[in-house]
């Protein structure tokens, strides 16, 4: 047996103990006892360094220890199943996919010996009592999750060997064209190699619902070329039965599932859900495929061509590390579990399209398991990229809050897909669907379902029969060469009627066509362009909705005595919706996208910190979906989908960063951020300002130009972020010494980090963030930040800005010559002249003489002046 297959049955018979000992103790009379007495999971930290903070020490001071002292591997406590190598490698018949790093040490003492003080601990304070330990996290925190009571945690708390208990916690997801549309195929493509070459050797780390191996995206035999797996990626492919030997190549190069908290819960489904990395959602594939699929795969999608598919990052290298869930969602414990191996792995970068579903409690939002593990993941190198969230457009509405977190709303692009329906009466309303039209210009009799019923029955009280969800119901003779009209009504939202049922019941009555109208209570759902394989079509609008039934009703004859219908006089055409339109007014942030300013706390104090820190194509983006997905109905059993949210932009910035990541190898995650953030667009395609939806319902009625709390930086430039002249660079130790700047948070900064507060005045404001945010400007204040030259020359840059309303600004220096690799030093000078709690919004620009330009928003909030 060769070493591949060693690895494969030991990761299978992990993956099986692992499932046995939850499942088994869950049946057991322990697990039924503690459920029955209020028991929860509970994540717990120890103070004894992590792994990876044990190794920088060591390293730190050069001891030879470091290849003896500290372990690699995984082990202990239930990691949601071991793994296995499971495809091709450098050639067909050898797998390099379980090797570790080259000059890694092996896997040895520190990793097994914290996670032995972690089982003795539990042993020794809850001796003779229930509970069970879900997880060892061992690599950036040292801790573990459990099913304890409250009376037990509280117990665990007060141990002199623990840092921090916590209550474990929900979270969601944020839930193709956009390449051309960022201008990659003529710039950053082209300055990597082209797309075989974009991205390549750079591994993207994905938090969600799994991924779909079979999907082309993910192949990696589309090319002749040289296409090794990375050297530095030591992670695993886990095997199970429906996630089978060989699902791993050259392209997936590791895969695994974390769900022990959810299993622990009882909401885990095993036959919807899977205790695999297997995607039966949709959502994982999709973003998978927008960060790092492969080029040029067609998209077909109810028979119809859509063009071709690419991720942002083509060549680079997929990790996916499946934490969500159909069924339920998600919860902190495996999530924490997922980033924790992710970062073991050593990805490069971890992009997590999800969001907690509240936000959370204590002295800041900034303190909590996951932005906290998230911290310690940015001190390894790793670049994270994560949704704003889909909670806009209120203020405040973020779900994306530390500033070590590159944080993106979604944004609409020029790709438009439209269809139309022209009426008997020339009045012509715009709809949405991926269908053809109807033939010619002939003009169709409407029918509505509810005046279609078999033997002439009186209108239905059920709604499934209006939305055409039944056949059975409706007389085919009647509707036969008509186009038949459904109602869209919440149900569809929720999942109880779709739209695929509707077609199905047009296609068995022989209609010509359908048309769906809009229910009046289904507001601030955005609906994608839905595939249809018949003529077809969504009016969006409720103001529409209403006008085409005017029409409609207007346009029946009734029996003056019954008052049934006795023909039907309104007619119509469809036009197709096959073929896209491209705009001028892109891009512009959709209604959708959470705003900032970054709350800091659960009383809605400001942080001195911008989010969002950009936005991106979020807005109806093609992406892979699964064989198995079951997220959207409408796109069941095709081989893509087009979804909207946070979800979607987030990849796409993560496969930019893995573009950055390979040009600039020795970038920390910091300055991958600034790149980003310092070259992006602020107006749209006709050079006016980026443009922000404010309402749910009607949303391009009430748009106002965008503000930094809409967009961030702006509109990300891929091509300009590989060349930013300038980056702002921030450390792992700035970040730390801003958590200790909170007031009263120096036990909390001590329990997540291991590490004691010095005295520290540092606020959010004085990170050298790319943006220069204050919560409350108290009549004064000096603002400084560190620019680095990171382009391959001296460059002599022109500071000038633009005072946010209310303060006068001065700039020293204004003007300065900086060498290559060196860095300047810009003090910022801020004064209130009026007293307001409004916010206002500046900027700052960087130009240099040989073409580079750094943009950074400048955004006051409160601002006071003195009064005696």
């Amino acid at each position: 047996m060769g070493v591949a297959r060693r690895e494969e049955h030991r990761a299978a018979a992990a993956a099986f103990l692992y499932a046995v000992t939850v499942l088994g103790v869950l049946a057991g009379g322990a697990g039924v006892r503690a459920f029955e007495d209020g028991t929860a999971v509970y994540i717990v930290t120890m103070k004894q360094s992590p792994v990876f903070h044990r190794r920088l020490t060591l390293e730190k001071f050069g001891s030879s220890r470091v290849a003896t002292a500290v372990g690699r591997g995984r082990g202990g406590g239930g990691g949601g199943g071991g793994g296995a190598a499971g495809g091709a490698g450098d050639t067909p018949t050898t797998s390099v996919l379980t090797k570790p790093r080259q000059g890694s040490p092996k896997p040895m003492n520190y990793g097994s010996y914290i996670v032995h003080l972690q089982n003795a601990l539990l042993k020794r304070t809850l001796r003779g009592e229930h509970y069970i330990k879900l997880y060892s996290y061992r690599y950036l925190i040292n801790g573990f999750a459990a099913v304890i009571t409250p009376l037990q945690a509280d117990k665990l708390s007060r141990r002199k060997e623990v840092a921090n208990v916590m209550l474990d916690y929900s979270v969601r997801t944020a839930t193709t064209h956009t390449p051309e549309f960022l201008g990659l195929p003529q710039g950053a493509w082209v300055q990597e190699g082209g797309p075989q070459f974009a991205g390549q050797g750079v591994v993207v780390g994905l938090i969600d619902t799994g991924i779909d191996p079979t999907h082309p995206s993910f192949a990696d035999d589309l090319s002749t070329d040289s296409y090794p797996v990375p050297a530095h990626y030591s992670g695993i492919c886990e095997v199970t039965n429906d996630f089978p030997s060989g699902s791993c190549n050259r392209k997936l190069v590791g895969a695994r599932h974390f769900a022990a908290s959810a299993i622990t819960r009882g909401v885990f489904n095993a036959s919807q859900d899977l205790a695999s990395p297997s995607d039966s959602d949709g959502h994982g594939t999709h973003t998978a495929s927008i960060a790092a699929g492969n080029h040029g795969i067609p998209v077909v999608v109810a028979g119809h061509q859509f063009g071709n598919a690419s991720g942002m990052a083509p060549r680079a290298h997929i990790a996916v590390y499946k934490a969500l869930y159909k069924s339920f969602g998600g919860f902190a414990a495996d999530v924490v579990a997922a980033i924790d191996q992710a970062a073991e792995d050593n990805v490069d970068i971890i992009s997590l399209s999800i969001t907690p579903n509240r936000r959370p409690p204590g002295l800041a939002t900034f303190f909590n398991p996951i932005d906290m593990a998230l911290l310690s993941a940015v001190k390894a190198g790793i670049f994270v990229v994560q949704a704003a969230g889909n909670t806009g457009p209120s203020p405040k509405s973020m779900s994306s809050y530390s500033p070590w977190i590159f944080t993106v709303g979604a944004s609409a692009h020029d790709r438009v897909y439209s269809n139309y329906v022209v009426l008997g009466n020339n009045l012509t309303i715009q709809g949405v669907g991926l269908a053809p039209g109807t033939d010619g210009d002939c003009m169709y009799t409407l029918v509505a379902a509810p005046h279609a019923l078999k033997n002439n029955t009186v209108s239905p009280t059920e709604m499934s029969l209006g939305e055409c969800q039944d056949s059975s119901r409706l007389d085919a003779d009647l509707i036969r060469g008509k186009i038949l009209v459904c109602s869209y009504s919440i149900r569809f939202v929720l999942g109880l009627s779709s739209v695929k049922q509707a077609l199905d019941t047009a296609n068995n009555v022989s209609a010509a066509g359908v048309i769906f109208y809009l229910d009046p209570f289904v507001l601030g759902f955005q609906l994608n362009p839905t595939p249809m394989h018949m003529p077809g079509l969504i009016i969006p609008s409720s103001d529409d909705s209403k006008v085409f039934l005017t029409y409609y009703n207007d346009s029946l004859v009734r029996d003056e005595t019954s008052g049934q219908v006795v023909s039907f006089g309104g007619v119509a055409k469809i036009l197709g919706g096959l073929n896209p339109n491209y705009g001028n007014s892109a891009p512009k942030v959709m209604f959708y996208s959470a705003r900032g300013p970054d709350p800091e706390d659960n009383s809605l104090s400001n942080a001195d910190i911008l989010k969002p820190n950009l936005v991106a194509p979020g807005s109806s983006i093609w992406g892979a979906w699964s064989s198995l997905g079951l997220d959207s109905a409408e796109f069941a059993g095709e081989s893509f989908a087009m979804l909207s949210g946070t979800s979607m932009a987030a990849p796409h910035v993560a496969g930019l960063a893995a573009l950055i990541k390979q040009k600039f190898p020795s970038f920390s995650p910091a300055a991958i951020a600034s790149a980003l953030s310092t070259t992006t667009t602020l107006s749209d395609r006709q050079g006016k300002p980026i443009m922000a939806q404010r309402t749910y319902s009607n949303p391009d009625s009430t748009q106002s130009p965008a503000t930094a709390f809409d967009m961030g930086n702006g509109f990300v430039n891929a091509t300009a972020a590989l060349d930013p002249g300038l980056v702002f660079d921030c450390s792992y130790d700035d970040f730390f010494s801003f958590l200790c700047g909170i007031n009263g948070s120096s036990p909390v900064v001590t329990n997540y980090t291991g590490n004691s507060c010095v005295a520290s005045t540092m606020t959010g404001a004085d990170l050298n963030l790319p943006s220069i945010t204050i919560a409350v400007l108290n009549q004064t204040r000096a603002i400084t930040r560190t620019v680095t030259n990171v382009a391959a020359a001296d460059e002599s840059y022109t500071v000038s800005y633009s005072a946010p309303y209310g303060t006068a600004v001065s700039v020293v220096p204004t003007q300065f010559l900086i060498p290559s690799g060196q860095k300047q030093l810009v003090t910022f000078v801020v004064n209130a002249t009026m007293n307001s709690s409004s916010a206002s919004f500046g900027n700052v620009g960087f130009y240099g003489d040989k073409g580079h330009r750094a943009i950074i928003p400048f955004s006051v909030i409160s601002k006071v002046v003195y009064s005696p």
